[in-house]
């Protein structure tokens, strides 16, 4: 090796350490800048902005004032503020169950969690009132009937011929009477129906009413039924209970204006008719009480004919109730005349076996000029 190369190799040597030894010093020199204190005269950090966004914490309730003494003790618990709705039961345990799970102590030290609940589900609903419904307005009533005007017959006694026909075939004949009396506000009523066996009169049915008269016609307050074999029954109208009632069942009707019975409804009939014809023309309703139930009787004029009697051919209006089901089952006819007080002079009953009873007038013997 000459000294050339040798001091070659030294000088590059030295080269290449004073270059290491300056970079350890720049490199020491600026990582001492960074870490260490800062200098007196540095200028103050920019501040730094922290976007935080909410997700509607549980409310906190602000604590309340020591209770005045009163003479119930406080309540334990402070009552929750009103509200108009109850706050769903789901969404508050959640709430509730997630306070419990973290602790008072562990809350001040970590982060809280976001709640999952809405703000909805934790505050207090408050519900707007809906809005009442528009006021339908009342349907007009039914339009009450004006009452029927009536004008009653003067008392007399009226006597018919009966002729019956089985639904087998067989036929009967009899008499029946009609003894209608009224006088000083008040009347009396019979019908009885008998019929003739050989040489003999066998009764099947007595009818009694008796009761007021007045504005409505015929008022009846105690009627009774008697039929051959069969014990009596009464009807009772308006009594101190205001109701009609029968001492064949525990039925019983409010008593109401124009109400009549088995017999008297057919004196009423006559007054209606004399008081006033259309009113039959248009049909007439009558409440009437039997021997152990109520029920209204519908009547409809079926027109004008002219029978044959005793007493000779009459002029009638042929009024009739058709059988009403659920109610009875007869069809009932009935002729009054006109020119004879509008009495009925022909009264026909076709019950639903078919037999059929028909009563037509032979005598009419008023026994009273009456109004």
């Amino acid at each position: 090796m000459t000294i050339a190369s040798f001091l070659s190799r030294r000088r590059r040597a030295l080269a290449i350490g004073t270059a290491t030894v300056l970079l350890h010093y720049l490199a020491i020199s600026f990582v001492g800048a960074r870490i260490g204190p800062a200098p007196a005269t540095a200028p103050d950090p920019e501040p730094v902005t922290i976007v935080a966004q909410l997700h509607a914490p549980a409310p906190v309730a602000a604590p309340l004032p020591p209770p005045k003494p009163t003479p119930k003790p406080a309540a334990a618990r402070p009552r929750a503020p009103a509200r108009s709705t109850p706050v769903p039961a789901a969404p508050v345990a959640e709430v509730n169950s997630e306070a419990e799970a973290g602790g008072a102590g562990d809350a001040a030290d970590a982060a809280p969690a976001p709640v999952q609940a809405s703000v909805a589900e934790v505050a207090p609903a408050v519900e707007l009132a809906p809005e009442p419904p528009p006021v339908a307005e009342a349907a007009p009533a039914e339009p009450v009937k004006p009452a029927l005007k009536v004008s009653l017959p003067p008392s007399a006694e009226l006597n018919f011929d009966v002729a019956r026909t089985d639904r087998d075939g067989g036929t009967w004949s009899g008499l029946s009477t009609i003894s209608w009396k009224q006088a000083g506000g008040a009347y009396k009523l019979s019908m009885e129906a008998s019929v003739s066996v050989l040489v003999a009169r066998v009764n099947l049915v007595l009818l009694t009413s008796e009761g007021t008269v007045g504005a409505d016609g015929i008022v009846p307050r105690t009627a009774t039924e008697k039929r051959r074999g069969k014990t009596q029954t009464a009807t009772h109208f308006g009594g101190a209970d205001g109701k009609i009632t029968f001492s064949a069942s525990e039925r019983s009707y409010p008593m109401v204006a124009g109400a009549q019975d088995k017999a008297s409804f057919l004196l009423q009939l006559a007054a209606i008719g004399r008081a006033d014809s259309a009113q039959l023309a248009s049909g007439v309703e009558l409440f009437v009480g039997e021997e152990k139930d109520a029920n209204p009787f519908g009547f409809v004029l079926v027109g004008k004919e002219e029978i044959d009697t005793r007493m000779g051919r009459m002029a009638t209006w042929h009024v009739a109730r058709p059988p009403r089901p659920g109610a009875y089952n007869s069809r009932l006819d009935i002729w009054l005349a006109p020119a004879h007080n509008w009495y009925p002079v022909q009264i026909r009953n076709t019950e639903s076996n078919g037999s059929v009873t028909t009563q037509t007038i032979r005598k009419i013997l008023i026994t009273d000029s009456g109004n």
